[in-house]
């Protein structure tokens, strides 16, 4: 049987956790406090994924750059491809917390969403 030994990143608690894996299935979740904490421990021994942020480039704006997300969570894997699709992408202003900066980041099927305005 293995274990995994995690800090759990699904509230400010940051709970330790601990999985046990056996032939890649979970078995039990130990050390959480509350449901988000066994969720998230399912999925990253799973499937780890998170949200990807960043800035880009605004031109004509007030601001030179605006602040940007996945609209949701990407495969861990897919991280720094989301970032290098960003690379040299500029928008013009005004932009508009939600307005889709790239769609399809990196084949993911996720789009990267300004989280802020820029006038």
């Amino acid at each position: 049987m293995e274990k995994r030994e995690l800090i759990c990143i699904g509230c400010p608690l940051g709970c330790p956790v601990t999985v046990s894996m056996e032939e890649g299935r979970v078995l039990s979740v130990t050390g959480n406090t509350c449901k988000r904490g066994d969720d998230y421990a399912r999925k990253e021994v799973t499937n780890p994924t998170r949200i990807v942020t960043s800035t880009v480039m605004v031109e004509g704006g007030k601001e030179v750059t605006v602040s940007v997300k996945t609209r949701s969570d990407v495969p861990k894997g897919k991280i720094f491809d989301c970032v290098r699709a960003l690379k040299g992408v500029v928008v013009k202003a005004p932009v508009h917390i939600g307005d889709v900066i790239l769609a399809n980041a990196a084949e993911t099927g996720v789009d990267i969403i300004a989280t802020s305005n820029v006038e």
